[in-house]
């Protein structure tokens, strides 16, 4: 499937095809590369490429809780950034984002809440400024 393709399977609820052409063109004002790459296989895109395409087709259905489970996996640091400011901007759009994420530094800096889960049990939770400058998450998450 083509990007295009994956992204009007992101809209299969929409009403008409106006509103499927407005959700598309959407996405493609936020990840511009997507736009260019509209007729491109998806499974050829780059990591990065990848999760916009994703979350692209997520946005489309316009949902109030988005959950991204690892978003920067396998990805270059540059792109781990992109994905965060990405993430950061879909947030201060009004879309709360429930974020699983490994990279404890990256997600705090985002973050409003965070929790600390150790096998499946949350053992720390607070604001994220708490939990960024808490001793045990420090030394344990963010290599201090």
């Amino acid at each position: 499937m083509t990007v295009l393709e994956n992204l009007v399977m992101g809209a299969y609820l929409k009403k008409s095809r106006v509103e499927i052409k407005e959700s598309i063109e959407r996405v493609f004002d936020r990840f511009t590369r997507l736009k260019e790459r509209r007729n491109q296989l998806a499974g050829t895109l780059s990591g990065g490429e990848q999760q916009m395409l994703a979350i692209g087709r997520a946005l489309i259905s316009k949902p109030k809780l988005l959950l991204m489970d690892e978003p920067s996996m396998g990805l270059a640091p540059m792109l781990v950034q992109e994905i965060f400011s990405i993430a950061k901007e879909i947030n201060q759009s009004g879309t709360t984002i429930l974020l699983v994420e490994q990279n404890a530094y990256m997600a705090l800096s985002i973050a409003q809440h965070a929790y600390v889960l150790e096998t499946g049990a949350i053992v720390l939770q607070g604001t994220a400024e708490e939990m960024a400058n808490n001793p045990e998450v420090k030394k344990a998450y963010l290599d201090e």
